[in-house]
């Protein structure tokens, strides 16, 4: 199981865990099986029932090879079209719970899944896609040739997390900060703030707590404390935090 950190927009690390091998094999094959499934229908209905092989069996084979192109282009450009349309997911990474992301952070534009769908010619379609499955398993993000180049990788969603795992706290409208010092501390310092602050509370490791008061206290410059107890305290500290840096 792989796992990738995404910085977000808003500077915040989010871990997710990378689509496995098997899923992004298995969402292909569903979205293999729509394409051909889609063929078969335009050519039953198109080529058999208004006879469109009548048309064009008298033109020359660049004219008809051109037409059958027309028909199909939807299934030539349908990772394309679902990825764009539906965020990243085709019909099989949503049924398999899976998406493309950019791994900056940012919301993949167009010209990224144009740049994967480019590599599939190289990743999937040389040597029955050999290339692709080499380029995952090699990959440290689990990422194909067109992901390398894009810049994006494939996430599993069922393995999101949620706010607990960020900096991020959920504050009320009304919220009223009691430090307003704590600017004095970055990103990385609360993140390392909250993941102690955490796992002191599960394992009640109180000599943390106190050594992680204390600390905050030399750092952002605090004379008194407010709370009746560290974990309120240092609780306050992070959503006041939270609260001058999303209001700036």
């Amino acid at each position: 199981m792989v796992e990738l950190q995404i910085n977000t927009t808003q500077n915040v690390n989010i871990n997710f865990t990378a689509a496995s091998v098997g899923e992004r094999i298995l969402a292909y094959v569903i979205d293999w099986i729509i394409k051909i499934a889609y063929a078969i229908v335009i050519y039953q209905i198109m080529f058999k029932l208004f006879k469109i092989d009548d048309l064009v069996k008298d033109m020359d084979n660049w004219s008809q090879l051109a037409i059958y192109v027309v028909f199909y282009l939807p299934a030539i450009f349908y990772t394309l079209i679902f990825e764009t349309i539906l965020d990243g997911q085709t019909i099989g990474k949503r049924i398999l719970k899976i998406k493309v992301v950019k791994i900056d952070g940012y919301q993949a534009s167009l010209s990224d899944f144009v740049i994967r769908w480019f590599f599939r010619i190289i990743d999937l379609n040389m040597m029955s896609g050999v290339v692709a499955l080499v380029a995952i398993i090699t990959s440290p993000k689990n990422q194909r040739l067109g992901d390398m180049t894009a810049g994006t990788s494939v996430i599993a969603l069922k393995n999101r997390v949620n706010i607990n795992h960020t900096i991020l706290e959920d504050l009320k409208t009304d919220y009223i900060p009691t430090y307003p010092n704590v600017i004095k501390l970055s990103d990385n310092d609360a993140r390392i703030i909250k993941d102690t602050f955490t796992t002191a509370k599960i394992t009640r490791d109180y000599q943390t707590l106190i050594k992680l008061r204390n600390k905050i206290k030399e750092v952002v410059e605090i004379k008194e404390v407010k709370q009746s107890n560290d974990v309120e305290f240092i609780g306050t500290i992070l959503k006041d935090y939270n609260y001058y840096t999303q209001n700036m």
